[in-house]
């Protein structure tokens, strides 16, 4: 499960911290064999990598499908053995591309520990930059449902993406501008899609079979523009390297 170039890092408590799950869940799967075992360290203290993160969270994205353990394990097996952690996350992106959006309003404090390191004020804007999170409103009309100014709404799919991009040395204005390509051209991309699915559909089918379609094509669609997208930055990266 490690690389090279990546250590095992995360203890237990870490790990689960870092997946807003419990000791209890992490011990659970790996009984089940869905979690390779950790490296054993001194003292006989197990340590996960990052893949072991990126594994977990594939497989509570799995559980919120509706999947059984039964099903997550024959899905796992059905994965190359050496999937990197990007890799993995890539794939919980596309499992979770089609699932209900799973928002969740969270203290600074339980930000900071899904994170897994202290947050300043520059990462937090450079998180809400990228949409992985939103500020709370501070005021509320009712005093039972007081919003601290330090809540959050985070995608906790999209947090641990997030927490690594905030290493990636770009400018706050370079990640605005990225986030307003992205959005552009996906949005036209949903148009153009959407106007093709009602041709095909017709006027004349109804409302429970274009649900059906779209169900069916959706993870589809998704797998396609994921697939289509790495390879067109890998080949716009290999022109761009030529000419420097």
């Amino acid at each position: 499960m490690t690389t090279d170039t990546e250590e095992p890092t995360l203890t237990v408590d870490e790990l689960a911290a870092r997946a807003g799950v419990t000791v209890r869940t992490v011990r659970f799967y790996s009984s089940k064999g869905l979690l390779p075992p950790p490296a054993i360290g001194p003292r006989r203290v197990g340590h996960y990598s990052q893949e072991h993160l990126a594994r977990l969270a594939l497989i509570e994205e799995l559980q919120r499908q509706g999947m059984t353990l039964a099903a997550i394990e024959r899905h796992l097996q059905q994965l190359p053995a050496d999937l990197s952690a990007r890799d993995l996350a890539l794939h919980r992106a596309v499992v979770a591309s089609w699932a209900p959006d799973a928002a969740e309003d969270v203290t600074r404090e339980e930000l900071e520990r899904r994170a897994g390191r202290r947050l300043g004020e520059e990462d937090l804007e450079r998180l809400v930059a990228m949409n992985i999170i939103e500020r709370a409103e501070g005021t509320s009309d009712s005093a039972d449902s007081l919003v601290s100014p330090d809540s959050f709404r985070v995608d906790p799919a999209l947090l641990a993406l997030g927490v690594q991009l905030l290493d990636v040395p770009l400018a706050h204005e370079s990640i605005l501008a990225a986030r307003g390509v992205l959005l552009e051209h996906s949005r036209a991309a949903a148009r153009e899609l959407s106007a093709l699915l009602r041709e095909a559909v017709g006027e004349h089918e109804s409302v429970a079979a274009v649900k059906s379609l779209s169900a069916h094509m959706q993870p589809l669609v998704v797998q396609a523009l994921l697939t289509t997208f790495q390879r067109s930055l890998k080949a716009e990266l290999r022109e761009w390297l030529k000419e420097s």
